[in-house]
């Protein structure tokens, strides 16, 4: 039997696309387009009205639907696992001769750098310490050796394999449509096999659509949070006082600004320079937290974190607080697990772009083995140092955690070394991450609103830049003082409905793979021998 990937039955191969003649899909991006500018007058015009309209909506989406976010979260992970050590995990990302456009290192390098962002900017202290003081569901006793170990394994957990099985399951659809059906790069690609013809019609757009809604929202989150920590940065640096959400909003607008000269201008080389540079940076900022700081309890807290983790991580799997704690699930393990799901069409489409040439097992195991380990030495360093400033030091961190959590990186540096120079840093690091965030996220929301080019419009770029900054400032101005919780309702109820796309996508590629020929399936080793046996059957 030929290996004869366009001729099997059920492959569907698409022919070749005319990348540089794609146009612009005026409904998909006509109809994105409206509801967003729709969303940004509403929230402007009345921010009362939707603060108040979207606690309301979270509160009837996590009471009923919380059980589901956290049941398909473990699921993507064991679907994740299935496909790697099954024998679906030899097929490649492209035709079976196809091999990986970048070395091993240059593609861990920039799957490093994707999960590099300012969520882990924003939270590397926070999060471990607010747990620390405020154990998850009141299961231990605040501030105690028990509440420590509590609080980085559920850092870990949320930081860990589930989000990144999350975004390998759609980087895994998308580049396995793409680049082995020929579907292009579109999320609505990834639904042939249940939609047919109609994937590329109504359906399908309508599912382009609400990939290009949850990026919005996804992405306008992480710049909210952005712009909060710069603010409160900046007071810290200069000894000021809190500033508002209305600084926090003077702070999208200028650094969206920026976003569009550089797009404006075409300097967005200068733009992916600038992101290197920022990745060795953040780099060197925790190493040098690592050098000055608790060193020896660094090691520790990771280490165990690491074996606490692993032990625990059936249990807090699928923890719905149906018997307690579902308010504490619903603002932190729900919240996050939207936030994810809302970053997948970005980060998969990234991840799907690096990743052709690829085995399914390779892709799967070293996009979530290797991002949730630098997240894990992330956390233990930023987080540790904090620890051990109010476990062992005696300093009232919690105190200063409770004047906002955008706050807790800057109060931990200033206790070290060279604090003005590392907070200073802190603030640039933020910066860039936003720049080149709402850079990477409107090329996205670009190519899905231009049939999946990889190169879409600039005026595309700009719209979408644009308007990530303008729903992260309605979102911010209208929840006041409560501005990071508006940014959190609103993630988790847009991530709802592309929860169902993903759930729809794993059973969209199981159903295509099932299709593959035996040979394919076949280690790489064996497939040549294969091979070569029917072409020189005499030998």
């Amino acid at each position: 039997m030929s290996i004869d990937e366009s001729a099997r039955p059920g492959s569907d191969v698409a022919p070749p696309r005319d990348e540089d003649n794609l146009p612009v899909d005026k409904i998909v991006f006509g109809i994105a387009a409206a509801l967003a500018i729709a969303f940004v007058l509403f929230g402007a015009l009345n921010p009362d009205g939707l603060n108040d309209g979207t606690a309301k909506a979270l509160a009837w989406m996590t009471k009923s639907f919380g059980w589901l976010f956290v049941l398909t979260s473990g699921f993507f992970v064991i679907f994740s696992a299935y496909l790697a050590f099954s024998r679906y995990g030899n097929i490649r990302l492209g035709p079976d001769d196809s091999r990986p456009e970048f070395s091993t290192f240059s593609w861990v390098s920039m799957m490093f750098a994707t999960g590099m962002g300012i969520g882990l900017m924003f939270y590397g202290v926070a999060e471990p310490l607010y747990h620390l003081n405020g154990p998850p569901m009141g299961m231990a006793e605040p501030a105690s050796p028990e509440a420590a170990q509590m609080a980085m394994e559920y850092t870990f957990f949320h930081w860990g394999f589930h989000p990144w099985a999350m975004y390998a399951v759609i980087g895994l659809a998308i580049g396995y449509f793409a680049y082995r059906k020929g579907r292009g790069n579109l999320v609505s690609g990834t639904f042939y096999p249940l939609l047919g013809k109609r994937a590329g019609e109504g359906p399908g757009k309508a599912i382009d659509v609400i990939a290009i809604f949850a990026t919005l929202f996804g992405s306008a989150t992480s710049l909210g949070l952005g712009a909060l920590q710069i603010t409160g940065g900046l007071a810290n640096v200069f000894g000021h006082a809190k500033y508002g959400e209305g600084a926090a909003v003077l702070v999208i607008v200028v650094l969206c600004t920026c976003f569009v000269l550089s797009a404006v201008t075409g300097i967005e080389k200068g733009v992916k320079y600038l992101s290197n540079a920022n990745a060795i940076a953040a780099a060197l900022l925790v190493f040098f937290l690592f050098v000055v700081g608790p060193t020896v309890f660094i090691l520790g807290t990771f280490t165990e974190s690491i074996g606490g983790y692993l032990t625990h991580l059936p249990t807090m799997s699928f923890r719905t607080g149906v018997f307690g704690g579902s308010e504490w699930l619903n603002d932190w393990t729900i919240f996050y697990w939207a936030w994810w799901i809302s970053w997948t069409p970005f980060v998969g489409m990234f991840i799907a772009r690096i990743s052709k040439g690829r085995t399914i097992r390779q892709f799967v195991i070293y996009v979530i083995a290797v991002p949730s380990l630098v997240s894990f030495v992330w956390f233990s360093i930023l987080g540790g140092a904090a620890f051990d400033l109010q476990l062992n030091q005696g300093v009232d961190m919690n105190g200063k955690l409770n004047e906002g959590l955008e706050n807790a990186l800057f109060d931990t540096l200033r206790e070290y070394p060279l604090s003005t120079i590392t907070m200073a840093l802190a603030v640039f690091l933020i910066a860039i991450f936003f720049i080149t965030g709402a850079d990477s996220a409107s090329i996205v929301m670009g190519m899905l609103s231009q049939n999946g080019k990889e190169e879409p419009q600039r005026r595309l770029t700009i719209f979408w830049g644009v308007a990530t900054g303008a729903v992260a400032a309605v979102l911010l101005w209208s929840g006041g003082e409560n501005g990071l919780n508006s940014l959190k309702t609103l993630v988790i109820l847009v991530a709802g409905p592309f929860m169902l796309i993903l759930i729809a996508m794993c059973f969209s590629l199981l159903k295509e793979l099932r299709h593959e020929p035996f040979e394919s399936t076949l280690p790489g080793k064996v497939r040549r021998a294969v091979a070569h046996a029917e072409r020189f059957p005499d030998q």
